[in-house]
């Protein structure tokens, strides 16, 4: 397993920046961009007789149900399905925002929103990124009417516009995140994001200087530690990468990602 893909396990971002265009919420997209609908035309297509049949009856069961009870059911089904039986993340994704819009809760939406977000932020392909980025900062939106002081779904929202190219100026993000700082200095996730977002920019003593922050703060952070030592090679500073990565160790006790550390150490030695 590469650093990279450890990095991944515990939440890193995709960091390629691409040319932003403007978009819209919708389930279909325009040309050259991600559409749902095709989504699920192209899975179809690679699933069994049975599968299919299988999604049928759960759509003819969403169709049929004449209860917002009932309908919550039926989206709750079709997205396990697409989750256990099919693997395919997006149309599980999509079926439990739906349920969250319906059921219009501040816990359903904003664990919906949170699905696209952790999820896109792995995502190399510009166009579904991007979507990803629209369906989660609709549901942190919808969120934020019901409870407007979250400020956990604020940073959500802000990370929306850094990692999914929604807006021509990251800053729209980068303002929302920092309010939240500005009040709460120790707010890990808020103090995480803005780290990445400091990568997204290059200013990588920025970035440790916040990780600090967040170490002081929450010493057992794997997230942190990982960062910190990736940022210190980004600096070329391999004497303190291979100590953070070293604290890495202490903290990981999952034998592949224990190893692949243990080569990244050797290497930079």
């Amino acid at each position: 397993m590469s650093l990279v893909v450890i990095l991944f396990v515990f939440g890193r971002f995709v960091p390629e920046k691409e040319k932003v265009s403007k978009p819209t919420i919708a389930a279909s997209a325009a040309p050259n961009s991600f559409s749902i609908d095709s989504a699920r035309s192209s899975a179809e297509k690679t699933i069994s007789d049975q599968f299919n049949l299988e999604l049928k009856n759960l759509e003819q069961k969403l169709s049929s149900a004449s209860t917002p009870a009932a309908q919550l059911a039926a989206y709750h089904q079709l997205a396990h399905f697409w989750s256990e039986k099919t693997k395919f993340f997006e149309l599980y994704a999509w079926n439990e925002a739906l349920a969250a819009r319906l059921e219009n809760s501040e816990k359903s939406l904003t664990f919906a929103a949170r699905l696209f977000l952790d999820n896109l932020q792995e995502d190399p392909d510009g166009p579904r990124r991007q979507w990803k980025a629209l369906q989660a900062k609709d549901l942190y939106e919808r969120s934020l009417k019901i409870n407007p002081n979250n400020d956990s779904t604020k940073v959500g929202l802000g990370a929306c516009y850094l990692f999914g190219n929604i807006s021509s100026s990251p800053m729209e993000g980068i303002v929302l995140i920092r309010e939240v700082v500005q009040r709460d200095s120790a707010n890990v996730y808020a103090q995480l994001t803005l780290v990445k977002a400091s990568i997204l920019s290059g200013q990588f003593d920025k970035g440790i200087t916040r990780l600090q922050t967040v170490v002081r703060v929450a010493p057992q952070n794997i997230e942190a530690h990982l960062l910190m030592a990736d940022l210190y090679e980004r600096t070329d500073n391999k004497k303190e990468a291979v100590k953070w990565y070293e604290k890495c160790m202490q903290l990981i006790a999952h034998p592949e990602i224990r190893q692949a550390l243990k080569d990244r150490i050797e290497a930079l030695k």
